[in-house]
């Protein structure tokens, strides 16, 4: 072993039975070990829920959105979804069409729906969702010259509904066409094709009908709302973001599903950075007991580091054995304190140890976990360095001692 490190474990471990440095370096240690262990479950938590928050809003909303800047339904000729699929990482692009209409059927109770018109084909394709095994949920087509309508779980259950039954769609713009025109409402029949289940992210009260007939209930003829795009990457949104804005210039708003949802992914951030930097507190506390521990091995060692310097150590030298030291006490804690936060998390994903308060009211029981390998190495990293900090200014008495000095007041 280089003579440094066997000096430094030697003053780090010395073997003069249990003394107040001695308690001071393991309370350093420990406080190293349990800040690095919290950091790591507490971190992982947050990444589960964040997983889990982004997976059942993704299960819904697109890798990439396409809506006019305005707001407003605009034209999407041919020729621009050629130029949007002619970009390399993109799979399918399902335009849609929406807006509020009322729903009534025979039951007698009518409600206003968020209506959504879509290209069955290309929008079953990027969006997953729960159907009911008695209806056709992808089925919008014509039957007996009835299109078909696809209803929310919720709605269902409000107002009654089964599979076959038939409902009537009235739209805001149909009404006021009506008051000018001095004739009744035109309502459009649908026959219920299915239902789905949303995760109960979303307002049950959507429905879902084939896009051409949305255009004519809301009378905007080969205009959409959006354009929802799958990527074969959904990592590489950003980079795709850019590149279609660029192709489709500044009257179009390209988003990705990360900007759907940007508030409520900021703050989830925020918070797992928050609870990060607090925590943190924990390895600082103990980081200053590292000040105070290595300082008096200054003191009780000053005759020893007179007799190294005496015999040619440097004051350099002198100053990399305390560096070791508060890099052996940062390495040990935050090596058992890393391995006791990934035990666990692992425990936590694998067997969900600790349960939810009322979670038989959601979609999991226990606290979702999620180890990201960065925020693991972050958190060592930052465990480490903060021990080595600490040793700075133990390191630098150490190395402003003066042989004589030493060696005479022995």
């Amino acid at each position: 072993m280089h003579p440094i490190r066997l000096i430094a474990r030697r003053y780090l471990a010395g073997r003069q039975g249990i003394s107040l440095v001695n308690t001071l370096t393991l309370i350093s240690i420990g406080g190293v070990t349990v800040g690095t262990a919290l950091l790591i479950v507490v971190l992982s938590v947050f990444n589960g829920f964040f997983a889990l928050i982004s997976g059942l809003l993704r299960s819904y909303d697109p890798d990439i959105r396409i809506e006019s800047a305005e707001g407003a339904p605009f034209a999407w000729p041919d020729s621009m979804a050629a130029r949007v699929a002619g970009q390399p990482e993109v799979v399918s692009a399902a335009p849609y069409l929406e807006g509020n209409v009322l729903l009534a059927h025979a039951g007698g109770r009518d409600k206003v729906v968020l209506m959504r018109g879509v290209e069955p084909a290309e929008f079953f394709r990027q969006v997953r969702i729960s159907d009911d095994p008695g209806g056709s949920a992808t089925d919008l087509g014509l039957r007996g010259r009835s299109p078909g309508i696809l209803v929310g779980d919720q709605l269902r259950g409000a107002l009654n509904l089964g599979v076959g039954d038939r409902v009537s769609l009235l739209s805001a713009a149909g009404v006021q066409r009506s008051l000018t025109a001095f004739s009744g409402p035109r309502y459009f029949t649908f026959d219920i094709r299915g239902f789905f289940y949303l995760h109960s992210l979303f307002e049950g009260s959507m429905v879902f009908v084939e896009l051409e007939a949305a255009q004519r209930l809301l009378f905007q003829r080969d205009r959409v709302s959006g354009v929802d795009i799958g990527l074969t990457d959904p990592d590489a949104a950003d980079a795709v973001r850019d590149r279609l804005q660029a192709v489709l210039g500044a009257g179009y708003s390209v988003k990705t599903w990360y900007d759907l949802q940007k508030p409520l992914y900021d703050v989830m951030r925020l918070e797992k950075w928050a609870a990060y930097f607090i925590l943190t507190l924990i390895i600082v506390v103990a980081v200053l007991n590292i000040v105070g521990s290595l300082t008096m091995i200054v003191i009780q060692k000053r005759r020893d580091i007179g007799s190294l310097m005496a015999v040619g150590y440097s004051p350099a030298d002198i100053r990399r054995i305390f560096l070791t030291q508060g890099l052996w006490i940062g390495g040990i804690g935050g090596g058992i304190g890393g391995a006791l936060g990934l035990f666990l998390s692992w425990g936590q994903d694998r067997f969900g140890w600790v349960k939810l308060a009322g979670s038989e009211n959601f979609i999991i029981q226990s606290y979702p976990v999620s180890i990201a390998w960065g925020d693991v190495t972050l958190v060592l990293v930052m465990a480490v360095l903060l021990c080595v900090l600490a040793s700075l200014y133990p390191a630098a008495q150490a190395a402003r001692t003066q042989p004589a000095d030493a060696l005479r007041n022995e």
